[in-house]
């Protein structure tokens, strides 16, 4: 994996849609999300006993992630989504030291 240094949390619950038709959805869109520029790689959630979904992001910097959270596929895909409730976006600077021992 490229050099980590920046890791988004995003979660959120599902209202009028079933997680079915979630993952249809998300199968759909994945290589959208693959184009974004500095993202190394995203992990798709799904809890579907507490309702709780999302993504995690790794990104070469916070730059990359900021541009993102400002971008039209961001507000489309997540902030204006009817089917998203409860929307959490969290952002954390990794720490390199103990992430490389931990094979980050």
């Amino acid at each position: 994996m490229s050099q980590v240094a920046y890791v988004q949390v995003i979660n959120f619950c599902l209202e009028g849609i079933t997680q079915d038709e979630f993952k249809g959805i998300a199968n759909e869109v994945a290589p959208n999300f693959a184009q974004l520029p500095g993202l190394i790689s995203k992990a798709w959630l799904s809890d579907e006993a507490s309702n709780t979904y999302g993504g995690v992001y790794y990104w070469k910097s916070k730059e990359y992630c900021e541009a993102y959270r400002g971008s039209e596929l961001y507000t489309q895909a997540l902030v204006n989504n009817p089917n998203f409730t409860n929307l959490s976006d969290k952002g954390f600077d990794v720490l390199k030291g103990p992430s490389k021992v931990t094979h980050l």
